[in-house]
């Protein structure tokens, strides 16, 4: 009987260890929280989709009823959703194992690494007026409540849900660059000139999320950033590829099985 993973996902690089552990023979539910995590998994054949709202309770119940494993393949910046998973994996006794895509290695005088949003604001307001914000939506309240005094130009996935949330918060069409990557160095570059960006604000999320060609074209036009380091977590078991994943639920699988 092939074990049955729990796979909390939500990004393009969740999407693919979900299809790299079917394909090795697992039986896979992904859970996303967006409709555009949804949108990821719904052609991938054999994935089972789970997109209800899980606070931590509801997570341990779903896991003691149904599950061996739980591979933690949230984004990196999503602190809450990890704590949660481990605490729940832990009270339900199955595994668990965190995925994390490798962070981006960044040099230079001006880089300024930063602990949360709210500091990068105070940051970036000290190095210029004019600011280009790759942060994503989830934290777009933070920097226009604490931005006001300055010109803010964010960049965000172009859906209605995100749009509405840009109008909300009382951005101008002007202020949106609404786009999904991959972008290139030369795109970025573009794009910051575009802006007349005197300071790009973004986080290190690694190359899936795009960090080193935003750095590389900060570098070029020879931009500030202020980058948001990602929330320190202790994970029970980490890894950083794909076959690391499937090697550790293995090796699980026959440290239990030896067990019996």
């Amino acid at each position: 009987m092939n074990k049955k993973i729990f796979l909390i996902a939500g990004t393009e690089d969740g999407r693919e260890l979900a299809e790299f552990l079917v394909r090795h023979g697992f039986d896979v539910t992904a859970s996303v929280v967006s409709d555009y995590g949804r949108k990821l998994l719904e052609n991938c054949a054999d994935i089972k989709i789970n997109d209800t709202p899980l606070d931590r309770d509801d997570l341990e119940k779903i896991l003691r009823t149904e599950f061996d494993c739980l591979v933690d393949a949230s984004h990196p910046y999503a602190k809450n959703i990890s704590s949660n998973a481990i605490d729940a994996a832990q009270a339900a006794k199955i595994f668990y194992v965190r995925y994390e895509r490798a962070e981006t290695e960044f040099v230079g005088e001006k880089i300024f690494p930063v602990d949360s949003y709210e500091e990068a604001a105070t940051k970036a307001a000290q190095l210029g007026k004019n600011i280009f914000l790759t942060t994503g939506s989830r934290s777009l309240k933070i920097f226009v409540d604490r931005l006001g005094d300055c010109n803010l130009t964010v960049r965000v996935l172009p859906t209605a849900e995100v749009l509405a949330q840009c109008e909300a918060l009382g951005l101008s069409p002007k202020q949106i660059v609404a786009m999904q990557g991959p972008f290139s160095v030369a795109l970025n570059v573009e794009l910051f000139k575009h802006a007349a960006a005197e300071v790009v604000v973004t986080k290190n999320s690694g190359q899936v999320g795009g960090a080193d060609t935003k750095l590389a074209a900060a570098k070029i036009l020879d931009l500030p950033v202020v980058l948001i380091t990602r929330p320190k977590i202790f994970y029970p078991n980490l890894a950083t590829t794909f076959t690391d994943i499937l090697c550790m639920i293995r090796n699980f699988e026959l440290g239990m099985r030896n067990l019996k």
